[in-house]
């Protein structure tokens, strides 16, 4: 418990912060490939699609968890804070908030990772489905 004490806010903000830096990542690295994409390269519509939604799914998926990792670094903090009540003999109720104010900054933390996660991820959708839809009308064309 003790360990956890010491480590909570670092093993949580530190998976965040990560889960944060790969997201804005891969998000900066498809915005820059559908900018440079040359759609007369792909013969099948499925090839296009393939080549469009790379790294999406990562995306998604630091949209998607980083409220439950916070949630989870919430859940350990009031544990923790249980944990030194049960301790120490004794309830004191400024200990007691701010040991549950240091815990909810966790499941805070969790929402700013990923609210622009699927902010990202939408706009990167809708892209998808535009340079598709160009494809498609480019192809249209030819015929």
């Amino acid at each position: 418990m003790e360990f956890l004490k010491l480590h909570l806010d670092q093993l949580i903000l530190g998976t965040l912060s990560f889960m944060s830096f790969v997201m804005l990542a891969l998000a900066v690295e498809r915005y820059l490939y559908y900018w440079r994409i040359n759609l007369q390269q792909f013969e099948h519509i499925e090839l296009l699609k393939v080549a469009l939604t790379r790294h999406l799914t990562a995306i998604s998926s630091v949209g998607s968890n980083a409220p439950y990792i916070g949630l989870l670094g919430t859940v350990l903090g009031i544990l923790v804070t249980f944990h030194d009540m049960g301790q120490g003999g004794k309830i004191d109720v400024n200990t007691i908030m701010l040991g549950l104010a240091m815990a909810l900054k966790a499941t805070a933390a969790g929402l700013v990772v990923a609210i622009p996660a699927i902010l990202f991820y939408n706009s990167l959708l809708r892209k998808v489905e535009v340079l598709t839809a160009r494809w498609t009308a480019l192809q249209d064309a030819k015929t």
